[in-house]
């Protein structure tokens, strides 16, 4: 039996909502970030792919959440240029996957669905904590939250945990040396910025937040 409000399509969608306004409003940073150690499209990628998102999901009739993740993971693979574009499309997909068709889900069922993320993301990356990738952001972030429901937390407040523990994790890869991605062409140089992919990530969970917040 769920102990609190369960979760609808409708919190899915207001993640992508909220994750769209705060790519849209660091993007100017996420750009900084990328151009000292990547491309420099990180924000203008994110921004173009959660717009897009934004607009499948616009006049969605009630659907289950796993297939709504499964039309965002879709999307953004499809719209989303660099390795975001791919990483993210595939840890949507494989979390809507992982949460079949069912319409309500609760916390545990939504640690689980961000696990897969990170397995699917850590699958086509190869990358591990301490490689400077978004890894570094949302692996704790899984294990907060993983450890906070456990601890009998609710849900708003085990997500508060996730999401600062991957804003940690994020500023934690400044003094690292990348070792997956195009940063790693840089070596030693990659040392003293901090990730791009890290940082969105930990703004794509402050996202889920604040959907979860206000749908709750």
């Amino acid at each position: 039996m769920l102990t609190e409000a369960p979760l609808r399509s409708a919190t899915i969608a207001a993640w992508m909502a909220e994750a769209g306004a705060a790519v849209r409003a660091h993007r100017d940073q996420l750009t900084q970030l990328d151009a000292a150690i990547g491309d420099g499209d990180h924000g203008t990628n994110l921004v173009r792919g959660f717009d897009a998102v934004e607009q499948a999901l616009a006049g969605r009739g009630e659907d289950a959440p796993g297939r709504v993740l499964i039309t965002c993971g879709k999307t953004l693979v499809a719209t989303v240029g660099g390795a975001s574009g791919p990483l993210w499309g595939s840890a949507f997909r494989r979390a809507g996957r992982s949460l079949d068709d069912t319409a309500e889900i609760d916390g545990a069922q939504l640690a689980a669905a961000l696990d897969a993320a990170l397995a699917a993301i850590q699958e086509l990356g190869a990358a591990e904590v301490g490689d400077k990738t978004i890894v570094d952001a949302l692996a704790p972030a899984v294990v907060a939250l993983r450890t906070a429901l456990g601890a009998g937390e609710p849900l708003v407040l085990a997500l508060e945990a996730a999401a600062a523990a991957a804003e940690e994790g994020a500023r934690a890869t400044v003094p690292l040396q990348a070792r997956k991605g195009r940063a790693s062409y840089l070596g030693e140089r990659s040392i003293g910025h901090q990730d791009p992919g890290a940082t969105s990530t930990a703004l794509i969970m402050r996202a889920l937040v604040r959907a979860v917040s206000r749908d709750g």
